[in-house]
């Protein structure tokens, strides 16, 4: 189902919904292995890079086969990285904002969840799967 257009292409909900939810499972993956390494004896920052790289690296399969129905390649896969870039800055400056203006570096970066989820999402469409 579409709604609105965006960019002049229809905006699908349900391919943002399956995004998301995408982006939910892979924030459980890369947490879930991150506590199993620490419970295991791992270092903190070992676990937070394995959880990392594990999670980014779902990431990008899911949002590759399911979300947009492409296949994999190292063009894309290089963008994908690009739009990973992109969005941690777009984090670390609002988180900066927050820090600056409100003394609340949280709020920096729930400001900025949906910030990079929307960004994350159209570039998938029309850059990164294009």
């Amino acid at each position: 189902m579409t709604d609105a257009k965006m960019g002049g292409a229809p905006f699908d909900r349900r391919q943002f919904a399956v995004f998301l939810a995408g982006g939910a499972l892979c924030a459980l993956i890369d947490i879930g292995l991150m506590q199993l390494l620490l419970s295991l004896g791992a270092h903190h920052a070992a676990a937070a890079s394995a959880g990392f790289g594990a999670g980014l690296m779902v990431n990008y399969v899911f949002h590759t086969r399911v979300t947009f129905g492409a296949s994999t390649s190292a063009t894309n896969f290089a963008r994908y990285l690009a739009v990973i870039a992109v969005n941690y800055l777009i984090t670390l400056a609002c988180v900066a904002l927050a820090a600056a203006f409100l003394d609340n570096p949280l709020a920096g970066k729930l400001l900025s969840l949906p910030l990079v989820a929307i960004n994350g999402y159209l570039l998938g469409k029309h850059w990164i799967y294009a």
